[in-house]
């Protein structure tokens, strides 16, 4: 009887030698990407791959045309998950289709005031995971910026999954 470690290697060996064989029937992935519009900065607002949607990440400070120019942590929370909800929003989705949340604090003390605004972007028991860290600064001397990844399913007419080649420019 053969030794079951030559019984593993032989079964991997397999599986491995299907891999690209699978790959290959798969359908090739081209990222689309949603221009940064009325900003010179160099990235994207949000870039589709698959049914992954990657959003920018968002500041939460105020802009010289909001009406509120309240600053603080909780402010900058909510305007930053407003943005998030107008980038979602272009792709008829909403903060429900989040699944992955990245949070920087410029202060880790806020990280309750934080939470408080946060989880009311979404329904009881129905949070992203999250990864939140305390940073030294953030740019334009912000207090918070969130980075967030949702699900976006190109077959989904439900969710109104749209391209972003499908914006008027």
């Amino acid at each position: 009887m053969p030794h079951p470690t030559t019984i593993l290697t032989a079964a991997l060996t397999l599986v491995l030698a299907g891999t690209p064989a699978l790959a290959q029937n798969a359908p090739a992935t081209t990222p689309e990407f949603l221009p940064n519009t009325g900003s010179s900065a160099p990235f994207s607002r949000a870039v589709q791959v698959g049914d992954t949607l990657y959003l920018a990440g968002q500041l939460g400070f105020a802009r010289s045309t909001d009406a509120d120019q309240t600053n603080g942590i909780e402010a900058e929370t909510r305007r930053a998950m407003e943005r998030i909800g107008e980038t979602l929003a272009l792709y008829g989705l909403t903060h429900d289709a989040l699944f992955k949340c990245t949070v920087w604090l410029a202060n880790i003390d806020d990280f309750g005031a934080f939470n408080a605004v946060y989880r009311t972007f979404f329904k009881e028991g129905r949070y992203p995971t999250r990864s939140t860290m305390a940073v030294k600064a953030l740019a334009a001397g912000a207090q918070i910026e969130i980075v967030c990844i949702a699900y976006n399913p190109k077959t989904n007419s439900r969710l109104g999954a749209r391209s972003p080649t499908s914006f008027s420019q």
